[in-house]
């Protein structure tokens, strides 16, 4: 596994990896089975002071760097993907744009309780019609006196039906198109219309749930709005260089848990007087899937060095995305088949890191998109 990380990044990632193959290993695929979103999980997490390891310390944050982060959302995608998921939308969607878009105030009200793990985050985009034009929104916020009304769907949302917060995107000017679109602070808990009609059952990742919402005549007071009226697809766009990051990371994780799992069952499998790993076609599958996890590993890495850099990363992050992603399904896919008849049974992990490694190619941004950003980037 590649060492370039400061000593301190280091100690992090051995804390979190201790905590991931003590307490998250053993009940992965119980939590899957079940579709149970681990809550005491997250709790656990709070006490290590990871839920907002990109936040400054003045928030409740850790105070660490994008790298840090990328190197954490890595260690729990190698145990979960689920729980992998619900993290990096928890802290690269739902806490990052509150640092780095809201008020004093804000950042005090909201932004603290989710850097500290009181309680997850929600970032709400994604509409049922909008697909991959996610400026193609219907959900709308009028103002009326000192107030805003929301009203609209949104779909897809990670973390929605356990969150103390969600960060929802609505259109404020029909007319600007993506001038037009703001963010506002919603607290499900407490305000009156917004309502989770859907928790979806899907492929995999079932810990971590995935939703529907329903807005319907949301009154939020005019400190919920984050940023200035029509700065949402701004920050949405910032947003997602992050967020891919985020998703390179926990696709790398769930490349290296497959590689993991599948490099072990072949030294350990004795075919025909022998280990596996030592016939030729399994030893170069497995050394493919290290050479996919490590290329994914070092994209990753860069585009968390730039990003901390201050340096454009539009194009860094969406290639890290799009090579981390299809490496992570390939590399999943490849372990499946080393393990033979085991590799489909839920008894052992690659199944379910197969069945996870799917939506990194979807979810921030589908690998089509992924080569639209980057073309454009190129001059393309």
């Amino acid at each position: 596994m590649a060492v370039d990380l400061p000593d301190e990044h280091r100690m992090i990632r051995e804390t979190v990896r201790d905590f991931c193959e003590t307490e998250i290993e053993p009940i992965a695929q119980e939590i899957e089975d079940e579709h149970r979103f681990p809550a005491e999980i997250f709790e656990q997490l709070a006490d290590l002071d990871v839920m907002g390891v990109p936040i400054a310390e003045e928030y409740g944050g850790l105070g660490g760097d994008t790298l840090m982060y990328a190197v954490v959302a890595e260690e729990i995608g190698r145990v979960s993907g689920a729980i992998g998921l619900s993290y990096v939308a928890h802290t690269s969607l739902a806490s990052k744009p509150i640092e780095l878009f809201g008020t004093e105030s804000q950042k005090e009200r909201w932004l603290r309780p989710l850097a500290e793990g009181d309680y997850v985050g929600g970032w709400a985009l994604t509409e049922p019609g909008s697909g991959s034009d996610a400026s193609d929104m219907d959900t709308h916020a009028t103002k009326e006196g000192d107030e805003w009304i929301l009203d609209g769907t949104k779909q897809f949302i990670t973390n929605a039906s356990e969150a103390g917060s969600v960060l929802v995107k609505a259109v404020t000017d029909p007319d600007a198109r993506y001038g037009g679109i703001s963010t506002f602070i919603v607290d499900p808990r407490a305000d009156d219309g917004f309502e989770v009609t859907t928790v979806w059952e899907k492929m995999g990742l079932n810990a971590s749930p995935t939703c529907e919402i329903s807005l319907e005549s949301v009154r939020l007071p005019e400190d919920r709005l984050l940023g200035d009226d029509g700065d949402g697809w701004t920050q949405t766009r910032k947003t997602l260089d992050g967020g891919r990051i985020s998703i390179a990371a926990l696709s790398t994780g769930l490349a290296q848990g497959a590689y993991e799992h599948a490099k072990t069952y072949s030294q350990e499998r004795e075919q025909f007087g022998q280990p596996i790993c030592e016939f030729d076609a399994v030893r170069d599958t497995i050394v493919d899937m290290y050479r996919k996890t490590e290329r994914a590993r070092l994209l990753t890495r860069q585009a968390a060095r730039k990003y901390d850099a201050g340096d454009p990363v539009t194009r860094d992050s969406a290639l890290a995305k799009l090579d981390a992603s299809e490496a992570a399904r390939e590399v999943a896919e490849d372990a499946v088949q080393v393990l033979g008849g085991y590799g489909y049974t839920t008894d052992f992990a690659p199944q379910r890191f197969y069945r996870d490694a799917k939506l990194m190619e979807i979810g921030e941004g589908t690998s089509e998109i992924q080569h639209l950003v980057i073309g454009r980037e190129l001059g393309l």
